[in-house]
C-alpha cells in the first residue's frame, strides 16, 4: 500500500521536487501559500511546477490564446518558485515537456490534479520513472482495474476528501492538509490567507488609467465581474449594465464610477454594448497585458462584486470588500476574509448564478456594513 507522506530523509537529501497541477487562478490564490510554506520549510528545495492545461488543443487557432495564460505572469513572479512548465497546450509542445522533465530526472514528483487523477498518476511516474512519486487519488470500484494499475504507480496518496466534508471545510484548509500530510508542514490559519505582491510598474499602470478614465482621487470606484469560464457560474453583462444604472441613480452614487470586467476576447462587443448605454462613468477593464493588471485595477477600487471566480479571491488579498454570487455547488471557495467578504447564494441547490436578481445585489449591498460605512464617508 502506498503511503500518506513522503519519508523526511527523503526530502532532506534531495535538491529539487515538480509539483504538477492544473492550476487555475482561484487555485493559486490559495496554494501559493502552500507552496510558499514548503520552500521556507525546506530551503535547499528548489521548486518547478508543471502547469498541466486541460484545454490542450491540436487546433492551432487557439493556441495563442492558451499561451498569454495570466497565471503564467503569476508564476513567474514568485521568489519561490524556481522553474515553470508552461508549454502542455497543445500535443507537440507536451511531449517535449515531458522530455525537458524527463531529462531533470526529479527525485520528487507530486500530482495535486484532482480531475482525471488516474491519468495523472501516470504522467508523474512517467515524468520520474525512477523517482519517489505522490498524487492525488479517490476509491476505486474493484472492477476498475486500469484505475487501480494508475494508482500502484504512486509511492504516496493524498485521499481526496469525502463528500460529507465538502464545504466544512474552506478550500484553503484542504490544501494546507495536503501539505502537512505529505510534507509534516503546520500552516497557521493565518497563513492561508492569499496575497499577491504586485510589481510596481503596474500600480503606476492602474494610476494612469484611472486618470485616462477621468477618475478622481476622491471618487469612488466599484469594481463588477460577472464573467467566467462556465455559464452557470456567469452574470450576463445586461445583468451588469442594469445594474450600474439603478445603483447610480440612488443618492449618493450619481458620481460612482463603474469598472466591468470582461474577457479580452469579448471586449470589442463589450465595447459596442457599452457605446451604447453612453454614461461617462461606466469603464471596461479587461487584464489584456498582463495578470497583474487585475490585481492592482481591483486594489483601487472600494468594493468588488463578481461570481465566483479569482477575481472574489483575489479582492481578498488586496484587502477590498466583496460581495460575491455564488451556487451552492461549491462551499469551500467562498472569500476567506469573513469581515470584509458577503455571499448571495443561488436559492436553488443547483441553480445557476443568473438566478440572483439585480433587486437581490442592490438590496444586499444597502444592508451590507461596509457598503454603509463607504457612502458614510
Amino acid at each position: 500500500m502506498p503511503q500518506t507522506h513522503i519519508p523526511p530523509q527523503l526530502l532532506q537529501q534531495s535538491d529539487k521536487i515538480l509539483i504538477i497541477a492544473h492550476l487555475a487562478l482561484g487555485d493559486f490564490t490559495y496554494l501559493q501559500n502552500s507552496l510558499r510554506a514548503l520552500a521556507q520549510a525546506y530551503p535547499h528545495l528548489r521548486i518547478h511546477v508543471w502547469v498541466d492545461e486541460l484545454r490542450r488543443t491540436d487546433d492551432a487557432s487557439q493556441w495563442p490564446h492558451l499561451k498569454r495564460y495570466a497565471i503564467y505572469d503569476w508564476l513567474r513572479e514568485c521568489s519561490f518558485i524556481e522553474r515553470i512548465y508552461d508549454e502542455t497546450y497543445s500535443p507537440a509542445l507536451l511531449e517535449q515537456s515531458i522530455g525537458r522533465a524527463q531529462a531533470e530526472a526529479y527525485p520528487l514528483v507530486v500530482s495535486l490534479g484532482l480531475l482525471r487523477r488516474p491519468a495523472y498518476a501516470r504522467l508523474a511516474r512517467k515524468l520520474s520513472p525512477h523517482g519517489f512519486v505522490a498524487g492525488q487519488t479517490k476509491p476505486v470500484h474493484f472492477m476498475d482495474v486500469r484505475t487501480y494499475l494508475a494508482y500502484r504507480k504512486l509511492d504516496a496518496v493524498i485521499p481526496a476528501y469525502p463528500k460529507k466534508e465538502k464545504g466544512a471545510r474552506h478550500i484553503s484548509d484542504i490544501y494546507a492538509g495536503w501539505f502537512e500530510t505529505l510534507f509534516g508542514i503546520t500552516i497557521a490559519p493565518a497563513e492561508r490567507f492569499p496575497f499577491v505582491d504586485i510589481p510596481p510598474q503596474w500600480h503606476a499602470w492602474s494610476s494612469e488609467q484611472l486618470q485616462q478614465w477621468g477618475v478622481g482621487p476622491q471618487q469612488k470606484l466599484i469594481f463588477v465581474n460577472g464573467f467566467s469560464k462556465a455559464p452557470e457560474r456567469s452574470w450576463s453583462l445586461d445583468r451588469i449594465l442594469d445594474l450600474a444604472r439603478r445603483l447610480q441613480s440612488r443618492p449618493g452614487w450619481e458620481e460612482v464610477h463603474f469598472v466591468v470586467n470582461v474577457v479580452p476576447e469579448a471586449l470589442a462587443d463589450a465595447e459596442r454594448r457599452l457605446a451604447a448605454v453612453q454614461s461617462p462613468r461606466l469603464h471596461l477593464f479587461s487584464a489584456d497585458q498582463n495578470f497583474f493588471q487585475l490585481p492592482a485595477m481591483l486594489a483601487r477600487c472600494q468594493l468588488v462584486i463578481s461570481v465566483e471566480t479569482a477575481v472574489m479571491h483575489l479582492a481578498n488579498a488586496v484587502h477590498v470588500p466583496v460581495l460575491a454570487l455564488m451556487r451552492r455547488t461549491s462551499p469551500e471557495w467562498t472569500p476567506i476574509d469573513q469581515d470584509n467578504s458577503t455571499v448571495i447564494w443561488v436559492a436553488t441547490p443547483k441553480g445557476g448564478v443568473e438566478e440572483i436578481t439585480t433587486e437581490q445585489v442592490i438590496d444586499h449591498l444597502a444592508s451590507w456594513p461596509p457598503v454603509q460605512q463607504l457612502f458614510a464617508a
